[in-house]
């Protein structure tokens, strides 16, 4: 039986002083700052944007916990319930990041959607594995442009040829997303559509903490 996901695991876009996207965090990490009065929250609220420091934020969570339960993930502890915030803002903090979007299974995963790039078919990131296109016996490197999910049927099937000479072909030729392909996941979900102002393309570089 599989445990349910906690509160503090919910994913919470992260703001530097000028608005700009620097990273995503977990709950936990964003409560820290908040405590620590190095943050503000972020709350789309009637079509607009509204900042709360954490002091007035708690106090909203009893009236949140009456209109808007369903919207958002709920911390309670023996004296309070909090909404976790779906956006903060660091105060002071200008800087952007400086890596691009980090190759890696997680992302790979993401990028490709969880299907088999030969198959087509959806699998859960166990029933997965990573497939070099050009396979490494052949030269093929880690990079973005060669890795593709592939599940184990289709990953032992092709072994250690290419796909033309497996006989098979590719859903879509892989390429490096120009930004984080998790946080494009989590886009269609209408628990984080007051992200999408903030990711505009100049963010691409958004990465996952």
């Amino acid at each position: 039986m599989i445990a349910a996901a906690s509160p503090l695991d919910a994913k919470v876009l992260v703001l530097n002083r000028v608005y700009a996207v620097i990273r995503i965090v977990d709950a936990r990490r964003a409560f820290a700052l908040l405590a620590k009065q190095v943050a503000e929250v972020i709350a789309f609220e009637n079509g607009t944007y509204r900042n709360y420091d954490f002091a007035t934020w708690a106090d909203l969570g009893s009236l949140q916990q009456e209109f808007e339960s369903e919207e958002h993930d709920w911390v309670r502890t023996t004296r309070v319930v909090i909404a976790v915030p779906k956006i903060i803002r660091v105060l002071g903090y200008d800087r952007l990041p400086k890596e691009g979007v980090k190759l890696n299974r997680r992302n790979i995963y993401a990028r490709d959607g969880n299907r088999c790039q030969y198959c087509g078919r959806s699998f859960s990131t166990r029933e997965l594995t990573l497939d070099h296109v050009l396979p490494r016996v052949q030269g093929g490197e880690n990079s973005w442009t060669n890795l593709v999910c592939a599940c184990v049927k289709c990953n032992a099937r092709k072994g250690g040829r290419t796909p033309t000479q497996a006989g098979m072909k590719l859903v879509r030729a892989p390429r490096q997303p120009r930004r984080n392909p998790a946080i494009t996941l989590r886009l269609g979900s209408p628990k984080y559509q007051s992200w999408k102002a903030f990711l505009d393309e100049a963010y691409w570089t958004v990465e996952l903490t």
